[in-house]
């Protein structure tokens, strides 16, 4: 009995194993099974989406630009369209692509060119795009030097500036300006971006001379046992506003000696530099002498001021020009008078006598405003007048009973000195020709005086300027000597008429 039922244990145990067995493989070839359903399934879904992409490349029209689909162009240049091509089953259909968009090359931005082709009531699109740029730097232009000179402790004040772009045209109120050390810079940005950086430099330094301008003669004749007057001299210097003071005058002039001498002039600026001019001076024997002041009026003009001054150059003479205003093209000869060492001294902003001498106020107006313009060519305040029609003048009486009276007398309390004349040429009356004037001059010098000569450089009065060079040459045959008007010279006056 216990035999059997342990055979029949076994038995069950035997089957519930190959039970287990059965079971177990069938789960494998169930997981075989799926996993192949999975790769055939997947397969198909490949076959299929390749099949769609090969019907999609040969079947739908695929745009290809000609060129790159991102393109750079710079400013101002044309943009050249390259076109696109497109094909179907190998058939170029290129000619029906659409393209759409423009590109302003005047101006910086992106834009976007489209390119279009329809088929089986499908549209397909590509896009290109166009970036114009603006690579150029604006351009920064200085007023005046771009390296300066300026005295030591000076303040620069700016000279001014431009700057201009390709594409924003004006930008000079966006300039920026600093100052670093010994630099002004200048900055400016366009709208794009493009930077100009640009320096001016500035150098503290003070290597200019100061400059002497002697009155009178540099070669004067002084008489035997006659003092020596100092003609005076002027300073200019391009730092040091007042430097007169400082000018040391030495002289070894001898009046009771014949012979050369010299008069040396020095000064020195703050910066140390140094400027020296000298005067000749020769005493000599001069019997009856007398000294002969050439004045011209009415001038500068175009014809014959200029003239004039290369004669009295030659001559190595100083005169005195009583001027009027005139265009102010003919500065430079106001200029040149008082550079080569003549006096210039002031006659009448208008010369119209019914508009200066109809009252006092007039007069002064006339006067100051041809002294400022002398003043601001020379430098130098002339207070040496002559009045229009000298002192003596009786025009006046119809404009202002009396006025020549005041004037004559409020001249003289403001410290000028008004010159008239004792000899006259006649070139504005009386002479004809060359001839004559050379006789109302020569024939109207006189010995131990000052003769002051009156002619005039207006405009063609060449009879006047034909007649010089042998008016001077006469003066220094007979011992007279020339010299320009100056402070120290005594007043010549005619009798007050009004």
């Amino acid at each position: 009995m216990d035999e059997k039922k342990k055979q029949a244990k076994e038995e069950i145990k035997h089957e519930e194993e190959e039970f287990k067995k059965r079971h177990k493989l069938d789960g494998k070839e169930k997981k075989k099974s799926k996993k192949n359903k999975i790769i055939i399934t997947l397969s198909i879904v490949l076959v299929f989406f390749i099949s769609i992409g090969l019907l999609s490349f040969f079947a739908f029209p695929h745009i290809k630009l000609n060129g790159k689909e991102t393109e750079e162009l710079t400013l101002e240049t044309d943009y050249e369209e390259k076109g696109a091509s497109a094909n179907v089953f190998g058939e170029n259909v290129s000619d029906k692509i659409k393209i759409s968009g423009q590109v302003d090359s005047k101006k910086p931005g992106t834009y976007k060119i489209t390119y279009t082709i329809k088929k089986y009531g499908l549209t397909f699109t590509k896009v290109r795009t166009v970036k114009v740029v603006d690579k150029e730097k604006p351009v920064i232009t200085l007023k005046g030097e771009k390296e300066l000179t300026l005295c030591p402790g000076a303040t620069y004040e700016e000279l001014g500036y431009t700057a201009s772009d390709n594409y924003d045209k004006d930008l000079t109120s966006k300039v920026k300006v600093t100052k670093e050390d010994n630099k002004v810079i200048y900055t400016v940005s366009d709208s794009s971006g493009n930077k100009t950086t640009l320096e001016r430099t500035l150098n503290f330094t003070d290597k200019e001379k100061p400059k002497i301008t002697l009155k009178g003669s540099t070669n004067m004749q002084l008489a035997l046992n006659r003092d020596y007057k100092e003609p005076g001299y002027d300073v200019k210097d391009n730092c040091d506003k007042e430097l007169k003071s400082s000018v040391k005058v030495t002289t070894d002039v001898n009046k009771s000696k014949i012979g050369k001498y010299k008069v040396t002039y020095t000064v020195t600026d703050k910066a140390g530099n140094t400027e020296t001019v000298t005067r000749n001076v020769e005493v000599k024997k001069i019997t009856n002498s007398g000294v002969i002041y050439l004045t011209f009026d009415d001038g500068p003009s175009n014809t014959i001021t200029a003239k004039v001054l290369d004669i009295l150059k030659k001559k190595d003479v100083k005169a005195t020009f009583f001027v009027i205003n005139h265009s102010d093209t003919l500065n430079y000869l106001i200029k040149r008078e008082h550079d080569e060492g003549h006096t210039v001294a002031l006659h009448s902003y208008t010369h119209n006598y019914r508009q200066i001498y109809s009252s006092v106020s007039n007069y002064w107006a006339d006067l100051n405003k041809i002294s400022d313009k002398v003043y601001k060519i020379t430098g130098v305040r002339s207070k040496i007048v002559r009045f229009p029609g000298g002192s003596s003048n009786t025009v006046s009486r119809r404009y202002s009973k009396g006025i020549m009276t005041t004037l004559t007398k409020q001249l003289v309390d403001k410290g000028y000195k008004y010159y008239d004349w004792n000899a006259d040429s006649e070139d504005a009356g009386s002479a004809r020709n060359t001839s004559d004037v050379y006789k109302y001059v020569t024939n109207n010098l006189a010995r131990n005086r000052n003769n002051i000569v009156l002619m005039h450089d207006y405009e063609n009065n060449y009879k006047t300027l034909n007649a010089l060079s042998d008016i001077i040459d006469y003066g220094k045959n007979n011992g007279f000597t020339f010299e320009a008007i100056d402070a120290s010279t005594p007043m010549v006056r005619h009798g007050v008429n009004n």
